[in-house]
């Protein structure tokens, strides 16, 4: 009875922890203790009974620099800018955005998901802020404006949208990072979720540095014709979500993800099979693939254009991009200097769509010469004693 009773007691014990902090999810995964990119350790971020990855490099007392990962990818990818910048002084961390990585990726319906839906709280009370209108978007040749609604919600209605990783890194950097404010560096779609963060919660913040933005061109408001198109759009959306899988398994392998890495990266050296490893592992874990078709369904939420027209003032954007990018229009990219508080923009010929991990010895001095931008600002208001 003793023994049976001590078992009763442990069992308990575990079912209190896991409601308490609920990270024994099956859809809450075990990263390598060392990532094989960076060789520095895994470590783990309680989030909202969230797990999420990260990695730190640099001396904590730096000036710190969080960088924001693409779609379908996580920290890894920024292997060469978290070393890079860690040599230089910078306290660096790249996260895992919920539910990328080796963060946790419950099921988009699941109770433990809505619970952190960053569009609950923004859009409960006042649904018409839902949808802006007549705002004033890119074209493709850099050249005029089209005027477009956004519908901001998820048409899906899931959480994992750019305003629930925006509050992800706000508290991560509130909560884990030691020293504000915080310069954010941010890859493709990335872009939207860090500058969202800015938007939210300026004094947080120095400034952005993006390398290669994404003006997601399976947007509502990107799609040609949207009233015939977006039909088509939706029901190819829905056909992915209900039978992708055996797709979704047939491309997730290595040699295939190697051969998909191949057009957006132009500097093809880098594609090695470091980089393959740590983005396809993470993609095998259990609920990736629906994170994949669900971000997929994703035809909606804050456009890059729009969110660099209302940005604060004081806080500095610079821009980076690879003109060999197959994805995004270099004209249009050019065209973003006309925001206010965007100071430069500056090509690279022959990259890619990650110039990050491309060519670093261009990228990396790029971030740092913005740091030091940000820095110099920073101590140009600080009040004389």
């Amino acid at each position: 009875m003793v023994v049976l009773r001590r078992f009763s007691s442990l069992l308990l014990a575990a079912a209190c922890l896991t409601f308490l902090f609920g990270l024994s999810s099956p859809y809450t995964p075990t990263p390598p203790k060392i990532s094989p990119a960076t060789n520095r350790p895994n470590q783990l971020y309680t989030w909202r009974k969230q797990q999420i990855r990260y990695q730190q490099a640099g001396p904590l007392t730096g000036e710190p620099v969080v960088l924001v990962h693409g779609l379908f990818v996580n920290s890894d990818h920024w292997r060469k800018t978290l070393l890079g910048l860690a040599e230089e002084g910078y306290n660096v961390y790249a996260i895992d955005l919920w539910g990328y990585g080796y963060s946790s990726k419950p099921p988009s319906d699941s109770p433990e998901a809505r619970a952190v839906c960053g569009e609950n709280k923004r859009f409960e009370k006042d649904s018409t802020v839902a949808v802006l209108k007549n705002v004033a978007l890119g074209n493709p040749n850099g050249k005029g404006e089209r005027l477009r609604d956004i519908e901001l919600r998820h048409p899906m209605g899931s959480p994992y949208n750019f305003y629930t990783w925006s509050e992800l890194i706000t508290d991560f950097c509130q909560e884990i990072v030691p020293k504000r404010p915080v310069t954010l560096v941010c890859n493709s779609i990335g872009t939207i979720s860090a500058l969202q963060a800015v938007i939210d919660t300026p004094d947080l913040y120095t400034g952005v540095c993006v390398v290669t933005p994404n003006f997601r061109e399976l947007h509502s408001a990107e799609i040609a014709f949207p009233m015939l198109s977006m039909p088509v759009v939706r029901k190819i959306q829905q056909t992915l979500r209900e039978k992708g899988q055996p797709l979704f398994d047939a491309l997730a392998k290595p040699n295939t993800v190697k051969q998909i890495l191949k057009e957006p990266y132009k500097v093809q050296d880098a594609i090695d099979d470091t980089l393959v490893k740590v983005l396809l592992d993470p993609l095998l874990l259990k609920g990736a693939s629906n994170i994949v078709f669900d971000t997929l369904s994703y035809s909606a939420g804050p456009l890059p254009e729009h969110q660099l027209s209302d940005f604060p003032r004081d806080k500095p954007v610079w821009i980076t991009y690879g003109t060999a990018d197959p994805w995004t229009p270099d004209a249009r990219v050019d065209a973003l200097i006309n925001k206010p508080t965007v100071e430069k923009v500056v090509p690279l010929p022959g990259i890619g769509h990650c110039p990050h991990d491309e060519a670093p010895e261009l990228v990396n001095p790029f971030i740092l010469d913005f740091l030091q931008r940000v820095l110099s600002k920073q101590k140009s208001n600080v009040p004389n004693s």
